[in-house]
């Protein structure tokens, strides 16, 4: 509906200045004539009065003009925190409400905001509802913003800050908080203070935790809510539960083990205390990443050589190697009669490697060592206790091993995955993969090793020593489908065995060599536990809004995986077969937090977003955050988690927008013209003509 409006509008015909100074003429013929009392001035007046009127050219303006609605923007917390005990159900309580209210308002357009919620993949920005607004505020006049209203738990992470005046600048209506909680509520929170991000494996790291109880209230309230210790469960990677009990309100520190490479996934979790809004704070993630400071490797050569210096040369290129190396150049029951003072051999350290030092290497290689003396039983003992603590042993064997000088009749045979039958065959043989070798990360997509039943394309070998395998996996075989490479698991340790010391014609490219580096690497990394060479292996990680889930494993397995999502709900994934022995799967996920994936014998843990979020750092209503900007802006806070809502009042511009119990949304009265007549005041001829009779009236009185 248009409605008309009248107003005064001047078209000057000459400059105001022109008009000005004509103006001060005319008023100096006035003056002039009124000191000479010269009649017919009055008339004289009037003309010059019409004069000056029509050069201002006045005219009235009748507008027709269109009412426009005002605009309330009402912002909807939908952050997890706003899921905590009744703040949703209050939530959408006060939204419909404010809705019908404001529904009887005809000269008033409402638009509601949902804002906060998280997305998998997003930082940890927190509650952000006043970028929301500020998205919303862009396509609304501000001269037809009536308010903001936020309906929110007072969580919110993007409060602006600044003076006063640049506040409200920048909002330009009053803003009106709508608290979804209780007054005085408190709760129990677990913080990580203190997480590396990096650990070295093997080594000892220490976290820093401290359990808070928060309250809020009067100290009467408060008193006897908090407890002097609480029970704290830890476990890495989904293993065995370690409780521990720590103080309140203080910081802890606590020790754990780095004992792999790549990520050591560590949950912690504490008991729940007096006052409790939500459990999600209890729990937090620490994702460390292990790294290998050098790896230590002894390797012993039992003689001089063709492969020994293949060895040397691999280890020696791998720059995190530090690699202490002897071969045994002269044996024990060597007699040929030169003097000891001529002899410029070293000392064997047998006792520093052996007993003193063992423990200080991540591997073990034994490359054709016989049972000859050098090295006694009682340190071939260490060795095997040193692999089922969690050591790792390679041992290259050569002819030896066939003969009664083998390793498999001293204290190591009890950790070798196999027994020779004393053969030796030495004719050539290409080494093959098993089947269960293309399953197995170490060997599997090996270059050269050809299609299954098919023919590899590295070189040949010509001597393996002929053995049974007792336990372990064979992944390699060679002359007569006898095994060649057998990996076996030993206690905490790890064992493999390659049963031939012609490794070295790949090195040097006989009919074209084969990837000896690349097998050296895979199987030392083995034996070091690298996560990625795990043979069989549950993996999890969220690639955008998806969960990737991979099963790693030597034999078929078509069981179903059950995912765990952060809010406790569980699905179940089906993988499908791929490349090697692994089996992978995806499905779709749209809560952030801690994923957890099992099959009934393996954990994976995958994160979405932050491990720890700042939205959950503190989950107690509050209206601290945001009472500076309402201050500053105008208007007011209020309670609504009790279902009761603030009288709404519309207020002037100049009124204030709040008060006990009541919130304003301010009245702009803004319109748009639809279209405008103009009439002059004086329209040129009449203006003409009551100046000339002005001037003839005055020429009259003065004659008369």
């Amino acid at each position: 509906m248009s409605v008309g409006a009248f107003t005064l509008a001047t078209a000057p015909l000459l400059p105001w200045t022109a008009i000005a100074l004509l103006a001060a003429v005319c008023a100096l013929v006035l003056g002039f004539g009124l000191l000479r009392r010269a009649p017919g001035l009055v008339w004289r007046a009037i003309a010059f009065a019409i004069l000056l009127a029509a050069l201002v050219n006045p005219s009235v303006v009748e507008e027709q003009r269109s009412p426009q609605p005002d605009i309330a923007i009402v912002v909807v917390d939908e952050s997890p925190s706003q899921r905590i005990g009744d703040r949703q159900r209050a939530t959408e309580t006060a939204l419909a409400s404010l809705k019908d209210r404001l529904a009887r308002e005809r000269d008033l357009d409402l638009r509601v905001i949902r804002a906060g919620k998280p997305q998998p993949g997003a930082g940890d920005d927190g509650t952000r509802l006043f970028n929301a607004l500020d998205r919303a505020m862009s396509e609304v006049p501000r001269q037809r913003l009536a308010g903001v209203v936020m309906i929110t738990d007072g969580q919110v992470h993007d409060v602006p800050s600044g003076d006063a005046n640049a506040l409200r600048e920048a909002v330009g209506a009053p803003l009106h908080v709508l608290l979804s909680g209780q007054p005085y509520e408190g709760d129990r929170r677990l913080v990580v203070d203190q997480a590396p991000s990096f650990g070295l494996v093997g080594k000892q790291l220490k976290l820093t935790i401290r359990v808070e109880d928060l309250p809020m209230g009067s100290p009467k309230e408060q008193e006897g809510s908090s407890t002097s210790q609480a029970r704290l469960t830890w476990r890495k990677d989904g293993g065995t539960p370690h409780p521990v009990m720590v103080p309140v309100d203080r910081d802890v520190p606590l020790p754990v083990v780095i004992d792999h490479g790549g990520p050591n996934v560590i949950e912690l979790e504490v008991e729940p205390g007096a006052q409790e809004l939500t459990l999600d704070n209890n729990r937090a993630v620490v994702a460390v990443n292990g790294v290998r400071d050098r790896l230590r490797v002894l390797l012993v050569s039992g003689e001089p050589h063709a492969g020994e210096r293949v060895w040397r040369n691999i280890l020696k290129s791998d720059p995190s190697v530090d690699l202490v190396h002897f071969t045994i150049l002269r044996p024990p029951e060597k007699q040929d009669g030169t003097p000891i003072r001529e002899l410029s051999l070293i000392a064997f350290p047998i006792r520093e490697l052996f007993d003193v030092k063992l423990d200080e290497f991540d591997l073990i290689i034994f490359d054709r060592y016989s049972r000859r003396g050098v090295i006694p039983q009682a340190y071939l003992e260490n060795v095997a206790r040193y692999v089922r603590n969690g050591g790792a042993f390679l041992e290259a064997a050569g002819p030896s091993f066939g003969t009664p000088l083998s390793l498999a009749r001293t204290p190591l045979g009890t950790i070798l995955p196999t027994e020779p039958t004393g053969d030796v065959f030495e004719e050539g043989f290409k080494a093959r993969v098993t089947d269960l070798g293309r399953r197995h990360p170490v060997t599997e997509g090996l270059s050269g090793a050809g299609a299954a039943g098919g023919e590899p394309t590295w070189g040949r070998w010509f001597r393996q020593v002929e053995a049974r395998v007792h336990h372990g996996t064979t992944l390699m075989s060679g002359d007569h489908g006898d095994p060649l490479l057998v990996l076996d698991r030993v206690g905490k340790g790890r064992v493999a065995q390659l049963l031939s010391d012609q490794m070295w014609f790949w090195a040097r490219g006989f009919e074209g060599g084969g990837p000896e580096a690349e097998l050296l690497r895979r199987l030392a990394y083995w034996l070091m536990k690298e996560p990625d060479l795990e043979e069989n292996d549950l993996r999890a990680v969220v690639e955008g809004d998806r969960l990737a889930v991979t099963r790693q494993s030597l034999e078929p397995d078509d069981r179903p995986v059950t995912v765990t999502a952060p809010d406790g709900s569980t699905r179940s994934l089906t993988l499908s077969p791929d490349t090697g022995g692994r089996s992978t799967g995806s499905l779709p996920i749209g809560e952030m937090g801690l994923y957890r994936v099992t099959d009934g014998s393996r954990t994976a843990l995958a994160a979405a977003g932050p491990l720890n979020p700042v939205e959950f750092a503190d989950v107690r209503t509050t209206p601290e955050k945001l009472a500076p900007v309402v201050a500053a802006i105008g208007g007011g806070i209020f309670w609504v988690g009790s279902g009761t809502l603030p009288e709404i009042r519309r207020v002037s511009p100049d009124r204030a927008a709040a008060g006990r119990n009541w919130m304003g949304l301010r009245v702009n009265g803004d319109y748009t013209v639809t279209g405008f007549s103009e009439t002059p005041l004086l329209p040129g001829i009449a203006a003409l003509l009551l100046i000339v009779g002005g001037l003839l009236a005055a020429w009259r009185r003065e004659g008369s």
